[in-house]
């Protein structure tokens, strides 16, 4: 009998590109806390949890922050769609806009 084969369980980490996929991981985290800071701050609004200067706060806070993601995807040559990582049988990270 033939025995099995095992998948590797070592990291092969390209030093081209280790730099942009690190880069990658930290932005989809952020993207990730982004999104979930947002719908429970939408969640909070609809509650009447909030002032109104909280809100406008809150509005000019994450506009801000959307922005900065966008730059900084921007600066590493990456796009909203690259930090969505393939779960495999569990779908995207991150929701889509479909």
């Amino acid at each position: 009998m033939n025995p099995v084969e095992r998948p590797s369980r070592r990291i092969v980490a390209d030093p081209d590109t280790v730099e942009r996929d690190l880069t990658r991981l930290v932005l989809t985290v952020v993207e990730l806390v982004r999104q979930l800071v947002e719908r429970q701050c939408v969640r909070r609004m609809e509650q009447g949890d909030l002032t109104d200067d909280q809100i406008e706060t809150l509005g000019v806070t994450l506009m801000r922050l959307e922005e900065a993601m966008g730059d900084l995807c921007d600066r590493f040559g990456l796009t909203p769609q690259d930090l969505n990582l393939d779960l495999g049988p569990l779908g995207t990270l991150l929701p889509t806009n479909d």
